[in-house]
């Protein structure tokens, strides 16, 4: 009997490359505004619903269309082991996508490995991005000056690099894992783990060894042109929430929202917040 899936079935796009990507959906293109590209974190079992479904609900009651695409080796989207994880890839697959929904003008949503891709999407192809979204980014700072000193970033690599086929011993720690996503453990439901283990378990551990996005000076951060509002949890274990020091000092008309309440996933811990700060925001001139 087939194993039902951990998050719900929405539509499938095959690549150039032939690899097929899962995304969901909310709302209809609207002219006049832009779509909102949700793009999920990095971590272990991640996909655009578990991380946005209820942020592009309620911007889909607002008049917004969002795309929640599961990136390559996350969420229902093919898992590879013979390619590689860098955001190039990843770019590519979300211009592809675009292209084939005939989408040409998109406010990028990024967490972490997302907001990483954002930037890198934003680098690349300024002429689609109307405004920009970030959570905690990657992009902004060389990794190499803080991910061995990030508590989870080192449990992240250490769960991903010890794991066995036993999913019952192995459930526990990826729940420790998860709780360190988060300032309030009681975030961290039966619901989202469920969402999330699964799929963690099938992921191949190249996606690990070489998921990565570029990052970038302060000059070329200020290349940036189009509006940018940044969230940043104080109590994030994954990425310094400091870093918001860097978009600040690159682009210092961004909008930045801080939270003593939130870690690493301030789309989910503040979900009224941060609903209500990007509506705001979006509705701007």
């Amino acid at each position: 009997m087939a194993t039902a899936s951990p998050i719900p079935v929405g539509k499938f796009h095959t690549l150039g490359n032939g690899y097929k990507i899962h995304y969901h959906e909310y709302g209809t293109p609207t002219p006049g505004k832009p779509t909102l590209l949700m793009l999920h974190g990095g971590g272990p079992g991640a996909s655009g619903y578990s991380n946005f479904k209820d942020n592009a609900s309620f911007f889909e009651k607002h008049g917004y269309h969002s795309l929640l695409p599961d990136c390559l080796g996350f969420g229902l989207s093919d898992k590879p082991a013979d390619i590689s994880y860098h955001s190039y890839n990843h770019v590519s697959a979300m211009r592809d996508l675009l292209k084939a929904k005939g989408i040409t003008s998109i406010v990028p949503v990024g967490n972490s490995l997302g907001g990483g891709i954002s930037l890198h999407y934003t680098m690349c192809y300024p002429e689609q991005v109307a405004k920009l979204v970030l959570m905690a980014p990657g992009g902004l700072v060389d990794p190499r000056k803080f991910a061995g000193q990030s508590e989870g970033l080192v449990a992240m690599y250490k769960w991903a690099r010890e794991r066995t086929n036993d999913k019952k011993a192995m459930e526990p720690s990826y729940r420790a894992l998860l709780a360190l996503l988060v300032h309030d453990k009681a975030d961290i439901t039966d619901t989202a783990v469920a969402e999330r283990f699964d799929i963690a378990m099938e992921q191949p551990m190249v996606l690990y060894e070489t998921l990565m996005t570029p990052y970038y000076t302060v000059p070329q951060l200020h290349e940036i042109k189009c509006p940018v509002l940044g969230f940043w949890g104080k109590h994030d274990k994954f990425l310094p929430y400091e870093q918001y020091k860097v978009l600040k000092e690159a682009l210092p008309n961004s909008t930045v929202v801080l939270s003593e309440e939130a870690g690493h996933w301030f789309m989910i811990e503040e979900r009224d917040i941060f609903n209500q700060e990007c509506l705001k925001f979006l509705q701007a001139a």
